[in-house]
């Protein structure tokens, strides 16, 4: 049964959960390793940000995490300042050290939520959004969330956003979900599926998908 919204994660459940896990968001191969093409989606997240503006010189992190795909930019773009939101200050700690071993720019942390975390509007070049946005849940946490978004991003810039997809056709969803349950059975299990599927159903706004 999918859990009520009231009986959701709170923003507190969602930092606790990610204060707990930095060693595996460390690094690049198992950060999002859940997600059956996580690695291929940062890669071409970062490639094409990279392409579509040469010249960035500022980017934003939403919900960085360790910063992978911080990392996964860099490699593509060579130094920029970097701003990076997290709820997680153990895990922003961790993105900053990493981050800074390869790059030259300012690197700047916010600690909090991204919806009232105080940011400068139309400076950053790129934006990244990855995995984080299932996490809004009302209408209104969405439409906040994107003229925020679309506030800070820079004249000529660009936003990227990768996170789980709902389809409104429930045969195309079942076969989606059926190969998401094969993928996570071949990580850990069974009882690992039953986790990972427990998790989102908690965790994920309802009916709240963003499509990659």
């Amino acid at each position: 049964m999918a859990t009520s919204l009231e009986n959701k994660s709170t923003i507190k459940d969602i930092k606790e959960r990610f204060d707990k896990d930095v060693k595996r968001f460390s690094k690049l191969q198992t950060g999002q390793q859940n997600l059956i093409d996580a690695a291929l989606v940062m890669e071409l997240i970062t490639q094409a940000a990279a392409q579509n503006n040469p010249g960035a010189k500022r980017i934003l992190d939403i919900g960085c995490g360790a910063g992978n795909n911080t990392i996964k930019l860099l490699e593509n773009v060579g130094s920029l300042d970097c701003d990076l939101v997290d709820l997680s200050q153990p895990m922003l700690e961790r993105a900053v050290q990493r981050i800074g071993a390869i790059n030259e720019g300012k690197v700047r942390t916010f600690q909090g939520d991204f919806r009232t975390v105080s940011l400068p509007e139309e400076q950053y070049d790129i934006i990244i959004a990855a995995a984080v946005l299932h996490h809004l849940r009302e209408e209104e946490d969405w439409k906040r969330a994107f003229q925020k978004i679309y506030a800070l991003t820079a004249p000529g810039g660009s936003v990227w956003i990768s996170d789980f997809v709902q389809h409104d056709n429930e045969q195309v969803q079942e076969i989606m979900w059926n190969r998401f349950g094969e993928h996570l059975e071949s990580l850990g299990g069974v009882e690992y599926r039953e986790k990972v599927f427990s998790y989102i159903d908690k965790e994920d706004s309802p009916g709240q998908f963003l499509i990659r």
